[in-house]
């Protein structure tokens, strides 16, 4: 419910530059893939890599598991990060449905660990997988008074390369 004293919340849907952009501001997001036929989420840092979102993971992680089982296109997974104020729920959200694939390339793979450290100490993580988006979409939360109180769109970008537009 709204009172007269607080402003109307609108909902703006982002064009999938800018919600990709705006993906780059964080480091954080969360992946999620089909397990025994079922969905499955896990949380994982990542960064833009010409416009692809890019993981690390481990030998033993389902995800890997799944990719390598995918073959040449990858499988498909979705992608999910925000940056939403839990006070006033001002922000945005950016879901990415794409194909994951190992990345198998030693090269790539090197560049991407010096891109990439693990956000939880893991000696493992000796793999990365690279999703490249098919579609992307993205909300903005914000208030009437305009675009600039929301929360998360300014930050320091987590890229490697240029974006690559969906």
């Amino acid at each position: 419910m709204i009172r007269n004293d607080e402003p109307a919340h609108r909902r703006i849907d982002l064009d999938p530059v800018e919600a990709l952009r705006l993906l780059g501001t964080v480091s954080l997001g969360r992946i999620v893939f089909t397990r025994q036929a079922l969905p499955t989420v896990r949380p994982v840092n990542h960064v833009l890599d010409h416009g692809d979102i890019v993981i690390r993971t481990h030998e033993g992680a389902a995800l890997t598991a799944h990719a390598q089982q995918g073959g040449g296109e990858g499988v498909v997974v979705a992608y999910e990060a925000d940056a939403i104020d839990p006070d006033t729920h001002l922000g945005w959200s950016v879901v990415v449905t794409g194909c994951a694939r190992l990345v198998t390339d030693p090269a790539d793979l090197a560049r991407v660990r010096t891109l990439l450290a693990p956000w939880a100490p893991q000696d493992d993580l000796d793999h990365a997988v690279r999703i490249l988006p098919r579609l992307v979409t993205g909300v903005l939360l914000t208030d009437e008074a305009g675009f600039g109180t929301t929360a998360g769109t300014a930050g320091t970008a987590r890229t490697a390369g240029t974006a690559r537009t969906a």
